[in-house]
């Protein structure tokens, strides 16, 4: 009888910035090790949409016929889930745990044609260990955060069992073992108050990753040495065992442009390390308002700038999930801006190749809402950051990313997240045109360097998954 091919099978959260990540995984492991002829990927149906994710997954499979996608029907329909929670993880936590017998009955169909060496889940379908326990499958997270916040999710189970009030009510700061201490606010909203179901979505989620059989996290070892090393030493989890930990990043998409989009043409045109790039991520959105002090501390900063511009959040709840549509920039925008500012910048509406901008040797600087794939993009790059924390853990990684890796400066803020354009200009000018702007430019390239260093043959981050992979091979 013929022996089975092998496969890795992944299993991705709802949201495109997560399926990316376990795609970019999926080629990783492929090219390091193409025993696993077949990477198999999981994708949760959601009853919403951040972006059509069709189009994306059509050129990965015609580019990449080594990557299957498998499609679970949705459990859940947004007409009939109902939840006091007003946070979208809640949702997902409940779409993840009734997607348990549609991953049994996918992994069952997917084991008469392959042999599967592994699972891979993202955090929040960690509920999927009860099925690959009865599968007898070896199950991994992967982390698609730092190891930064990695460490202090390792460390919520015990945060929780030492705090008895929400942390949105905890004056005193927050210590986690490798990491900077950081206030009690900065936890991702969710995790707020424990009261909110998310809270106790999370709690659980965190509380299984360390019955992992590992952890693999998207970063690399000169990055976050410290954090690593208090999660390697078992710090983060004083009450039991921490399963192996792997750093195999930067992984990244490649963001290669198909057509030189007119913001890269334009780009081409303006001096070196002499343009700020403000991209806020699918999930950025801002009030009129703020749209307003950005347009007013622009122009009054001087700088030259690639602003990228989304509509404001709607009103209409049944429509939250929905990408919004293309800005009307005249009504948001001051009168004349577009006219003042026509010589030294660009506003474009909805969204721009960030990968292919960010390696623009014009691009000296990025305003950020601090998510992990756009912070490893800018350090592959090079590009120093201006933090500006919005939703999810970006306000945490704001903390490690400013006092810890020092890859980004802060923006100041009011207790709401609202930046007045004295304040968006006053961080710009200091980020373009500062010493302390200079210095953390220089100590990005450094980084870059240490990047491209872990990934290549020999590098910590390629070792670290080879060694892996050869685990699943042999298992």
């Amino acid at each position: 009888m013929q022996r089975k091919r092998d496969t890795i099978v992944l299993y991705p959260s709802p949201g495109m910035g997560h399926l990316i990540s376990m795609v970019e995984l999926g080629k990783r492991i492929h090219s390091i090790t193409p025993a696993f002829s077949t990477i198999s990927i999981l994708i949760p149906e959601a009853p919403f949409n951040t972006g059509s994710t069709a189009p994306y997954i059509h050129c990965v499979t015609t580019s990449h016929p080594s990557i299957t996608f498998h499609h679970l029907p949705s459990p859940i329909s947004l007409s009939t889930f109902s939840s006091p929670s007003p946070h979208h993880e809640t949702l997902i936590f409940h779409l993840v745990q009734l997607n348990n017998p549609n991953v049994i009955q996918t992994l069952k169909s997917i084991s008469l044609s392959f042999s599967i060496r592994a699972l891979v889940y993202d955090m929040f379908c960690a509920t999927v260990i009860d099925v690959t326990t009865q599968l007898n499958i070896p199950t991994y997270c992967f982390f698609t955060s730092g190891a930064a916040v990695l460490a202090v999710f390792l460390h919520f189970p015990t945060l929780h069992r030492l705090h008895s009030i929400s942390f949105k009510d905890l004056q005193s700061p927050l210590h986690v073992p490798g990491v900077p201490p950081f206030p009690a606010s900065a936890m991702p909203l969710p995790i707020l108050d424990r009261n909110d179901e998310s809270y106790h979505g999370s709690l659980h989620a965190t509380s299984r990753i360390p019955k992992s059989s590992g952890i693999i996290v998207n970063s690399f070892d000169a990055l976050e040495t410290r954090a690593m090393k208090a999660i390697l030493d078992g710090s983060c989890v004083p009450d039991g065992p921490t399963p192996p930990v792997s750093c195999i990043g930067p992984l990244i998409a490649p963001g290669d442009s198909p057509d030189k989009s007119d913001c890269l043409a334009w780009l081409d045109s303006q001096p070196r390390r002499s343009v700020v790039f403000l991209c806020f991520g699918s999930l950025g959105l801002f009030s009129a308002a703020q749209l307003k002090e950005i347009a007013v501390g622009l122009e009054k900063s001087g700088q030259r700038f690639l602003w990228v511009v989304r509509s404001p959040p709607t009103e209409d709840k049944s429509k939250r999930f929905l990408a919004p549509p293309d800005p009307d920039l005249d009504a948001l925008l001051p009168e004349g801006f577009m006219e003042r500012t026509k010589d030294r910048g660009m506003v474009v509406k909805s969204w721009a190749p960030q990968v292919a901008v960010l390696k623009q040797e014009s691009v000296g600087g990025f305003v950020t809402h601090c998510g992990w794939n756009s912070a490893l993009e800018a350090v592959c790059e090079g590009v120093p950051m201006l933090a500006w924390p919005l939703y999810a853990e970006q306000h945490i990684n704001r903390v490690f990313m400013v006092e810890e890796m020092k890859i980004a400066l802060p923006l100041e803020m009011d207790d709401k997240g609202f930046v007045n354009a004295s304040q968006l200009e006053r961080g710009v000018r200091e980020l373009m045109d500062s010493e302390q702007g200079k210095a953390l430019s220089q100590w990005l390239l450094a980084m870059k360097e240490s990047s491209m260093a872990a990934m290549s043959e020999g590098g910590s981050s390629y070792t670290a998954l080879t060694e892996l992979t050869q685990l699943w091979i042999g298992g």
